[in-house]
C-alpha cells in the first residue's frame, strides 16, 4: 500500500518566526521605497543606479526572513535558541539595509567603502552582520539536520538547500579581499563584486551583473535562493502526484529531488569557478557550455529513468495510487 504525501498544504501552517515575519514586511516598504528612489532618482554609483542596490537588497531580505521564518517553525525542539537564532538574524539583516539605505541616501557605495573613518565602521558593522547571519544559518542547518521531517524527499530538499544556500552565502567572502588594481592604486575601496575588470562596467538590468567580466554575485545569489527553490521543488512534485501516479510513490520523488539538488549544487559550483576565472555569465566559453550541457542532459536522463522505472506495474499499486489521492 503506498503512503499518500502529508498535503504540501501542511507545510505552511507551522508558527512563523514573528520578528522575521516584522522585517519581511519592513523590507515590503523598503523595496516600495527603493522603487520610488529608482523612479525619480537619476544618480549613479559605482555605475549602477543608486537606489538598485537597496531595492535588491529588500527584495532578498525579505524572501530570505520568510524562509528563515518557515524554517524555523518546523523545528519542534530547542524552541528558545530557534527564536534567538531568528532574531538575531531579523536584527542584522535590519542593520544591513539601514547601512546599505543610509549610503544610498548620502549618494555613496555601502559595500567595499573604506574611503573615509565612517564608511569604514560602517563596512565593518556590515561585515560583522553578515557573519552573524550566515553562522545562525548554520545552527539552523544542523537542527534541521537532526530534525525529523515528514517526508523523506522534503527533508531532502530542505537541508540540501540549506546547504547550498550557505555555500552561496559563503561565495561573498570571495568578494570581500582588495584585488591587485586596488592595492596598487587606492581609492577607499577594497573588495569587488567583478573579477578580470573594475565595478560599474556593462552590466544586466537591475541585477547589475557584469555581462563582459566574472561576477561573484552570481553564484552568489543562485547558490542563496536554493534555501527556496529546492523546497519548492519538492512541493511541486508533491502537488503534480494528485495527476501522475507514479510521483505518489515517495522513493520516486526523493530521487528526483537528490536529482534537482545535485543539479543545482553542480550548477551553483560550476557559477563559481565561471566568476572567479574572469568568465561573464552571458559569455560562457566552450568548456563551460559544454560541461553545463552534460549536467542538464545526465539530469534529465536520471529522472527520466526514475519516472519510467516506477510506473504502475499492477492493479494493487493503481488502487492504492487512487486511494491515496482521495485521502
Amino acid at each position: 500500500m503506498i503512503t499518500p504525501p502529508t498535503s504540501p498544504l501542511s507545510l505552511t501552517r507551522v508558527p512563523l518566526h514573528q520578528p522575521l515575519l516584522w522585517l519581511a514586511a519592513l523590507m515590503a516598504g523598503a523595496s516600495i521605497a527603493a522603487t520610488i528612489g529608482l523612479a525619480i532618482d537619476p544618480r549613479l554609483v559605482t555605475g549602477a543606479p543608486l537606489w538598485a542596490k537597496p531595492l535588491k537588497f529588500s527584495l532578498s531580505i525579505a524572501l530570505y526572513a520568510l524562509t528563515l521564518s518557515w524554517l524555523l517553525g518546523m523545528l519542534h525542539s530547542h524552541r528558545r535558541l530557534t527564536w534567538w537564532l531568528g532574531t538575531l538574524s531579523a536584527l542584522f539583516l535590519a542593520v544591513e539595509i539601514v547601512i546599505i539605505g543610509g549610503a544610498a541616501a548620502l549618494g555613496t557605495t555601502s559595500h567595499f567603502n573604506v574611503s573615509t573613518p565612517l564608511t569604514t565602521t560602517l563596512w565593518s558593522v556590515m561585515a560583522v552582520s553578515i557573519v552573524i547571519v550566515w553562522s545562525a544559518a548554520i545552527a539552523v542547518a544542523i537542527l534541521l539536520w537532526r530534525q525529523k521531517l515528514p517526508d523523506r524527499a522534503r527533508a531532502v530538499a530542505i537541508r540540501s538547500g540549506l546547504i547550498i544556500g550557505l555555500v552561496g552565502m559563503g561565495v561573498a567572502f570571495f568578494m570581500t579581499s582588495p584585488n591587485a588594481e586596488q592595492l596598487n592604486d587606492f581609492q577607499g575601496i577594497a573588495g569587488a563584486h567583478t573579477v578580470g575588470l573594475p565595478d560599474g562596467g556593462a552590466g544586466l538590468p537591475l541585477l547589475g551583473w557584469s555581462t563582459l567580466a566574472g561576477d561573484l554575485r552570481v553564484p552568489h545569489f543562485i547558490g542563496m535562493h536554493a534555501l527556496q527553490i529546492l523546497p519548492l521543488s519538492a512541493l511541486v512534485l508533491e502537488l503534480l502526484g494528485r495527476r501522475f501516479d507514479t510521483l505518489l510513490l515517495p522513493a520516486v520523488r526523493l530521487r528526483i529531488v537528490v536529482i534537482i539538488a545535485t543539479l543545482y549544487g553542480s550548477i551553483t559550483a560550476l557559477l563559481t569557478v565561471q566568476a572567479l576565472s574572469g568568465q561573464s555569465i552571458v559569455r560562457p566559453d566552450g568548456a563551460t557550455i559544454a560541461v553545463t550541457s552534460v549536467l542538464f542532459a545526465g539530469a534529465a536522463a536520471a529522472i527520466a529513468v526514475s519516472l519510467i522505472a516506477r510506473l504502475p506495474s499492477s492493479r494493487e499499486d493503481s488502487a492504492a495510487r487512487v486511494g491515496a489521492r482521495t485521502q
